[in-house]
């Protein structure tokens, strides 16, 4: 791969892994700079791409979240995400059912 190609694959690495760590539950802003921070020190001290270093960013995403998001914050968010999504499900049937 050249530098070009390999520094491309290094930044949709790092969105994959952003974007799907600010999807798991209780991940706030801090927690997504944070993991960013980390995986970026590490592959600068290493040389490493972050696919070597970290694997799927997919996989990285679900365990960065769980070693640093607190487990009741996850567990909050999962319950309010529930409820959001119950609530959506009822409005969107009440919509078919008048007609909207």
């Amino acid at each position: 791969m050249t530098d070009a190609a390999t520094e491309k694959d290094r930044e949709k690495w790092m969105a994959r892994f952003q974007v799907r760590l600010a999807m798991q539950p209780g991940v706030d802003r801090a927690v997504v700079l944070e993991a960013v921070k980390d995986v970026t020190a590490h592959c600068a001290e290493t040389g490493e791409h972050p696919r070597a270093a970290f694997g799927d960013p997919d996989a990285c995403a679900v365990q960065t979240a769980a070693r640093l998001v607190p487990a009741d914050r996850a567990a909050r968010d999962r319950r309010r995400d529930s409820v959001v999504g119950a609530l959506g499900s009822v409005l969107k049937r009440a919509e078919d059912v008048a007609g909207l």
